[in-house]
């Protein structure tokens, strides 16, 4: 790839390190000369999830403006750090491209993968290479602990499988899902409500690692339920007011009408 294909990109990163510095300038935004990396952590998480939830929408311009408020989080922590003296901004991006390359010897060395899981094995491998000299060390360290529990169960499960611990099949991992069904059951049953919420949640990290082995995220799955339950619930409340009725007023058995007619209209 030429260097002219990088201008225009490099010249609005240099516009928004310039609006940062303006920012927080002796003359400018109060609230910004206040925050720091840390107070910026909050709003980089919010910013990403508008970013994801902007992708996810298939709206283009939506992703394309989260994208960029994502970008300036980035880039203001990274002013942050460099007038603190910690590092610069280039020292991270040279420091990931490098480790990019080193990760992908198939693409920027000589070496051949057969397969897919080859790949994962040298990419691990290389991985327990950087971080022997530090506190990351094994398997799992380098997961962070914040990601949401949905997510952070399919990493679990992938970085697993990656060193080899895992169901030697997709029909061992049904066994254990109903295994961990029927244990569940038992702890309802005895009606310990500790008990009922670690098997529950037995069950769903095995149900994660099924849908994970058929190339299923159970995050993005979920998010789509979770999308389509609300657009149905939207039109039900839509119809009721065309028809003059008050939605929670209405009988199991009306709304169940309503979602039923809701559902026959997307079919059509």
């Amino acid at each position: 790839m030429s260097e002219t294909n990088h201008d225009a990109p490099a010249a609005a990163l240099g516009e928004l390190l310039e609006v940062i510095d303006a920012l927080i300038a002796p003359g400018g935004c109060p609230w910004d000369k206040e925050q720091t990396p840390l107070t910026l952590c909050d709003y980089l998480a919010e910013e990403s999830f508008e970013l994801i939830e902007g992708i996810r929408s298939g709206n283009p311009r939506e992703a394309m403006e989260e994208l960029g408020d994502v970008m300036f989080i980035l880039l203001f922590m990274a002013t942050l750090y460099e007038r603190a003296g910690s590092h610069t901004l280039t020292d991270s991006l040279n420091y990931s491209a490098a480790k990019m390359i080193r990760r992908h010897p198939h693409v920027f060395g000589d070496k051949h993968f057969d397969n897919i899981t080859e790949l994962w094995d040298n990419w691990e491998k290389t991985k327990r290479e950087e971080n022997k000299d530090t506190d990351r060390k094994r398997v799992f360290d380098s997961l962070p602990s914040g990601l949401p529990p949905m997510l952070k169960a399919y990493r679990i499960h992938s970085k697993a499988a990656r060193n080899g611990f895992t169901w030697q099949s997709d029909r061992d991992v049904e066994g254990q899902l109903r295994d961990e069904w029927d244990e569940w059951q038992e702890a309802l049953a005895s009606g310990h409500a500790e008990d009922s919420e670690r098997e529950f949640g037995d069950y769903l990290f095995t149900l994660v690692e099924l849908g994970r082995r058929k190339g299923i995220k159970a995050n993005a799955a979920l998010n789509f339920a979770n999308q389509k339950f609300l657009a149905r619930f939207a039109k039900m409340e839509e119809l009721a007011e065309m028809r003059g009725l008050n939605l929670p007023d209405l009988s199991l058995d009306e709304m169940n009408a309503l979602w039923d007619e809701v559902k026959d209209w997307e079919r059509s």
